[in-house]
């Protein structure tokens, strides 16, 4: 009797391809239930939890009492790249003057405020929120989005949402 016939099976019963597509989902069963690798994420291996300071500048916001809405020691809802991350800290709220420059008789340049109506209701502001981070080798992350300058984020409340951009990162000790 031979071991392999002229359609492909084994001992005139068992299909050769049968056989091998058998084998296949055997050894991948075994594969998930024997050896299921490490649980986990491998970029929170070795990562330490630290407060992380933000500074963001939001420009050309509008409405007539912003400086209410944003106080220090508030929560804001934070979204970075329109990933929500949760809730950070307000530690500072700065409003930023808008100037103008006016040349002087004596040939100088003076910065005084601008006197335009319009911009009344557009104001410049600068916060500074703290939340916690991980601390990888490439800086700090929030959720699971890199934080660096230049990042747009969005600080999101009950009746505003702003814009702003990262303009420094600080690790808290």
């Amino acid at each position: 009797m031979k071991i392999l016939d002229s359609q492909g099976r084994l001992f005139g019963k068992l299909s050769i391809l049968d056989v091998g597509a058998t084998l296949i989902i055997l050894l991948v069963v075994v594969g998930i239930f024997f050896f299921p690798g490490t649980s986990g994420s491998v970029a929170q291996v070795g990562v330490t939890t630290k407060p992380v300071q933000i500074d963001v500048i939001a420009l050309g916001l509008k409405g007539r009492n912003l400086q209410d809405l944003l106080k220090p020691g508030d929560k804001v809802n934070m979204i970075i790249r329109n990933q929500p991350y949760g809730q950070v800290d307000i530690k500072s709220v700065n409003l930023l003057t808008r100037t103008v420059v006016v040349p002087q008789p004596n040939g100088t340049a003076k910065a005084l405020p601008d006197p335009r109506e319009e911009e009344s209701f557009s104001r410049n502001m600068m916060f500074t929120l703290e939340g916690k981070g991980q601390i990888t080798k490439d800086g700090p992350v929030l959720g699971n989005l890199k934080i660096k300058i230049g990042n747009t984020v969005e600080l999101e409340g009950f009746n505003y949402n702003f814009n702003a951009s990262v303009i420094d990162v600080r690790v808290q000790k």
